[in-house]
């Protein structure tokens, strides 16, 4: 069986490479500091870290990121996107030992891409949603409907990166960004989407089904990204 590859994403080689010259100056004169830079280099390695994820090729939605779902239920669209309807709102909370990658949920093309600077309050309250840093994602369906991503900063989260352009086409499962040092996404849905999770649940960003709106019995492929 083939092992999936290990591999820092990009945003995070500047920290590494920092922490690992202060380690290699600060131990032989200070080795506890140098201990103490060490155990910090291989938590940003860590935190970093972009894995490769088994991707369902079937047209369902999938988890956009790591993390605990923290809130499911019915909400007005981010008032920034300009939709004025409501969705399905569910939010993925990350902690700092989530990994950090986004990833795109569902096939589609992308509508609108609108960033806001903002506050940074704690991620896990739900006033992040309009108060915190966030950046806007909405994505058009082949069927023409509309999901919406929302990548928020959290409490020591200082910048949010999104690798996505307008009018690019994506597939799912695809990268999208990365939201540094903890954080939340909310995923909007349109209403007749019946969520497959629960609030509490812990997924996968990539692998675990959100929603089978299709109704597909069963999943025939999956792909590593």
């Amino acid at each position: 069986m083939e092992k999936m590859k290990f591999k820092i994403h990009s945003e995070g080689w500047i920290y590494v490479i920092i922490f690992m010259i202060l380690t290699i100056i600060f131990f032989p004169f200070f080795p506890i500091i140098g201990i103490l830079l060490a155990i910090l280099t291989l938590f940003i390695i860590n935190f970093f870290r972009d894995p490769q994820r088994l991707i369902p090729v079937d047209d369902i939605i999938v988890s956009p990121a790591d993390g605990t779902i923290t809130y499911i239920g019915e909400s007005e669209a981010p008032k920034e996107s300009e939709i004025n309807e409501r969705f399905l709102k569910i939010s993925i909370f990350l902690n700092i030992f989530n990994v950090h990658v986004n990833r795109v949920p569902t096939y589609g093309k992308v509508k609108k891409i609108n960033y806001i600077s903002g506050k940074f309050i704690s991620a896990t309250l739900d006033k992040s949603s309009e108060d915190n840093e966030r950046n806007i994602i909405v994505i058009e369906k082949n069927n023409s409907d509309l999901i919406i991503v929302t990548q928020i900063a959290g409490l020591i989260a200082r910048r949010i990166v999104c690798d996505l352009q307008n009018n690019e086409e994506l597939l799912q499962g695809d990268r999208l960004g990365i939201i540094k040092f903890g954080s939340r996404i909310d995923l909007y849905l349109p209403l007749n989407y019946k969520p497959l999770v629960a609030v509490g649940q812990t997924v996968i960003g990539g692998e675990t089904i959100i929603s089978n709106p299709n109704k597909i019995s069963k999943i025939s492929k999956t792909i590593k990204k």
